[in-house]
C-alpha cells in the first residue's frame, strides 16, 4: 500500500489557495434552523444554531409544589407535587421564567434534556404525562415552535417527591439583526 502523499511547497500552496477560493455555503449570522421532516412529530429531529446566535443554557429545573404558597421544605408527599404531567408543566413554567429574565421566550428553545423518574403510584415512567405537559408549551397557537429533545428515565432525582427535571438550550438571532 502506498504511503502518505507529500506535497511540495508549491503544490501545498496551490491546494490551500484553491480551498480558500471556493465559496463557502451561505450561512446567515445567528441563523437558527429547525429540522422536522415528520410533520406529525411533536419534537424536532435537530436544530442548527449558526455562529453569532445569542444562546442561553438553562440549568436543570425542578417542579414546584401544586400550592404555590407551600415551601419545598414543607412537602411531605408526592400528592403535594402532582403527577408527571403537572410536574412537567411546573418545570417548564420555571424554565419560561428563567428565559424571560434575559429576554428569551419558549419559542427560542432549541433543545431540552428531560429526566423522568418512575411514578411510584403507577409503577412506571409516565412518558404520556410528560408529553401532555410538553404539548402545553410547544406546538401551540401561542408557540408553534417545537424543540429537539432527549428523554431519559432515571432511578432518582435530588428529592423523593420529584418526578422530573429539565434543562434547556435557547437560541435566537442577535438583537438588532433583523
Amino acid at each position: 500500500m502506498p504511503g502518505p502523499v507529500l506535497l511540495g511547497k508549491n503544490a501545498l500552496f496551490a491546494a490551500i489557495s484553491l480551498a480558500v477560493a471556493l465559496p463557502a455555503p451561505a450561512l446567515a449570522q445567528g441563523e437558527i434552523t429547525r429540522i422536522k421532516r415528520n410533520p406529525a412529530a411533536i419534537i424536532l429531529e435537530a436544530a442548527r444554531v449558526n455562529a453569532g446566535a445569542d444562546v442561553m443554557y438553562v440549568s436543570g429545573q425542578l417542579p414546584t409544589p401544586l400550592d404555590p404558597a407551600m415551601p419545598m421544605s414543607e412537602v411531605t408527599s408526592l400528592d403535594q407535587m402532582g403527577d408527571t404531567r403537572q410536574q412537567t408543566i411546573s418545570t417548564l413554567a420555571r424554565i419560561e421564567d428563567v428565559l424571560a429574565t434575559e429576554g428569551f421566550t419558549m419559542a427560542d428553545v432549541v433543545k431540552l434534556n428531560v429526566f423522568v423518574k418512575a411514578d411510584p403510584r403507577i409503577g412506571a415512567m409516565d412518558f404520556a404525562g410528560m408529553n401532555a405537559g410538553f404539548r402545553e408549551f410547544f406546538g401551540t397557537e401561542a408557540n408553534p415552535n417545537t424543540t429537539a429533545r432527549s428523554t431519559f428515565e432515571v432511578a432518582g432525582l435530588v428529592g423523593p417527591y420529584f418526578l422530573i427535571e429539565i434543562d434547556a438550550i435557547a437560541a435566537r438571532a442577535p438583537q438588532g439583526s433583523d
